[in-house]
């Protein structure tokens, strides 16, 4: 099977998947090692930016995803017919940028960073899928560590969390 082929069979699976489809699987599918699935996805990635299609290929943790390019979200909500999705609350964007910064982070923490109280946006960002338990810290009380989930880097158009922005200091 050439490169073009397995390009395709790539872009039929990721297709009929919809959610994110791991290396290891691709490799599985085309036998071929986690390597070269990792070339093959960047190569197809490239293709489909350099032609200005409207998908794009999506990676997070080693996974793939087709989605459509956020240039074409306008377009695409006159299509289907819908108002714009509620977005996030300032409250709940702040939050969600310390818990990305400062992960893993606890309530207390975020509280005392925003020096508000933030359980309900906590729970929120948990139903969205944005955030996760992710530990409890070893000490009296065993609070809660959070940190962002892959929804949010894919949400953000992030591949890994190391691509988010410097913070900037006053």
């Amino acid at each position: 099977m050439d490169e073009r082929e397995m390009m395709a069979v790539v872009e039929s699976i990721l297709f009929v998947s919809g959610d994110p489809v791991d290396a290891k699987e691709i490799g599985r599918i085309l036998d071929l090692d986690v390597r070269m699935v990792r070339k093959l996805m960047k190569k197809m990635s490239d293709c489909y930016h350099f032609e200005r299609r409207g998908l794009q290929i999506i990676s997070v943790n080693d996974t793939y995803q087709l989605g459509t390019r956020p240039e074409y979200s306008n377009y695409i909500q006159k299509f289907i017919g819908q108002e714009r999705s509620q977005g996030l609350s300032q409250a709940s964007l702040e939050t969600l940028a310390v818990i990305a910064y400062r992960q893993p982070v606890t309530k207390a923490d975020i509280e005392s960073i925003r020096g508000v109280k933030c359980d309900y946006i906590l729970n929120t960002l948990l139903n969205r899928g944005l955030i996760q338990e992710v530990a409890r810290m070893d000490t009296p009380g065993r609070p809660i560590l959070y940190g962002t989930t892959d929804l949010f880097l894919r949400s953000f158009g992030l591949s890994s969390i190391n691509e988010l922005p410097p913070l900037e200091t006053e």
